[in-house]
């Protein structure tokens, strides 16, 4: 494989503003990808994946290159060089090379490689803390966590079928498979940029893991509830819900940043869903004045995202210890307050992308010990892990409220 100037400027570029300037991954490259109109989608590619394989590696590329943080150019070019030469990639006579000795890469490599913290790339509290929560399970999680994530679309069902889509995008030359338990879902054979489609302008899909696609499921929303989807970010899991309940019924999705729920406005117009109503927690108000109302209740806590580093990878550099007590404390406090919005018979479904048993198992034993938490049973809970799905590490528990007397 020959290497290109500007398709390995770009990465370094993009792996500056991820290390240096502590910019999302994601977003940088959605950035980066726009850069040049000539580059094809293996270009763009080269320049996603190399990079996020950097962002994945770096504590054992750094490692391995003897370079620390913060990382000027010629260290970048030096984590470059460690990726290129273990993925079997000839280093080309640029000057930026030039010190970058590629000898011994291999055989540090295999050395790291005997220790965990290493070999799977992860802050020294973080393999602490995992091996503390999943004890030997740990060392499956976090290498499954390390894959390259799959590209999983979800069919918006309220426009066509899970047939008629994989004909539609089979015609654009996009293989994709269908999922056996995920009745909505089509797996890419290929990376593949759907988002240029027409189908995708058309709201016939999103993209959302297999993993995310349960908790709507496990919710089993139907058309003419009332429903609440108390954290709903950018609506994902919003627009499922409303799809199962045939866009009949009421939902009201919150959260307490209105630019999300405007995106998910602007999502919920594509797929031609309109039984979606947004509200912003600006105050207690919004939660007092739904106490009881609800058939069913969504919490898709804020996590530590640990079950999500497949497509995240930059997280667990941006994961700090003490922000796990914090988030664990906002979780329980979600449970209590936004609880009270279930009625008597109805459901809640308490759901996180972690596969922690403090964020999730333990948090709802804990809230059913509370006296917030008496009225409610555990129905069932499914701890969906990364190296037995080979999709997102997620926890989704269905809670029922007690009717009154």
């Amino acid at each position: 494989m020959k290497l290109h100037r500007n398709l390995v400027f770009a990465t370094i570029d993009s792996l500056d503003l991820i290390f240096n300037e502590n910019k999302q991954a994601d977003k940088v490259l959605k950035n980066t990808l726009k850069r040049d109109k000539r580059w094809g989608a293996r270009d763009r590619g080269f320049i996603a994946e190399t990079t996020y394989d950097i962002v994945r590696w770096k504590r054992l590329y750094s490692e391995i290159a003897e370079v620390r943080e913060p990382f000027d150019r010629p260290n970048l070019f030096r984590l470059f060089t460690v990726w290129a030469t273990l993925n079997g990639i000839a280093i080309p006579e640029w000057k930026q090379f030039e010190d970058t000795p590629t000898r011994r890469i291999k055989g540090k490599f295999d050395e790291l490689s005997k220790i965990r913290k290493y070999r799977e790339s992860i802050p020294d509290w973080l393999d602490e803390l995992g091996q503390k929560e999943l004890g030997k399970k740990w060392d499956k999680e976090i290498a499954a966590l390390n894959e390259q994530a799959d590209v999983v679309l979800r069919v918006n069902t309220l426009k066509t079928t899970v047939e008629k889509l994989q004909n539609e995008l089979a015609d654009l030359e996009i293989e994709t498979e269908l999922l056996k338990g995920y009745p909505d879902a089509l797996k890419l054979k290929e990376r593949a940029n759907v988002f240029t489609t027409d189908a995708f302008k058309n709201g016939l899909f999103e993209v959302q893991d297999a993993s995310s696609q349960k908790v709507a499921e496990i919710l089993d929303a139907k058309p003419g509830m009332r429903v609440i989807d108390a954290c709903a970010g950018a609506g994902g899991k919003s627009l499922h819900i409303a799809t199962m309940m045939q866009n009949k019924g009421q939902l009201i999705a919150m959260d307490i940043y209105e630019n999300k729920l405007n995106e998910l406005k602007r999502r919920a117009r594509r797929n031609d869903i309109f039984n979606i109503e947004t509200r912003v927690i600006d105050s207690t108000k919004v939660i007092k004045k739904l106490i009881d109302k609800a058939d069913k209740v969504l919490i898709d806590a804020p996590c530590s995202g640990l079950g999500v580093l497949k497509r995240n990878p930059d997280a667990k550099w941006k994961l700090q210890p003490e922000f796990m007590d914090k988030i664990r404390a906002t979780q329980k406090d979600l449970l209590d307050s936004y609880s009270r919005m279930v009625k008597p018979g109805g459901q809640m479904v308490y759901a996180t992308c972690s596969i922690l048993p403090s964020e999730n198992e333990m948090q709802v034993k804990a809230f059913l010990s509370r006296e917030e938490g008496k009225d409610f049973t555990l129905l069932n809970e499914e701890k969906i892990m990364p190296s037995k799905s080979g999709f997102d590490g997620f926890y989704i528990s269905l809670l029922q409220k007690k009717n009154k007397d």
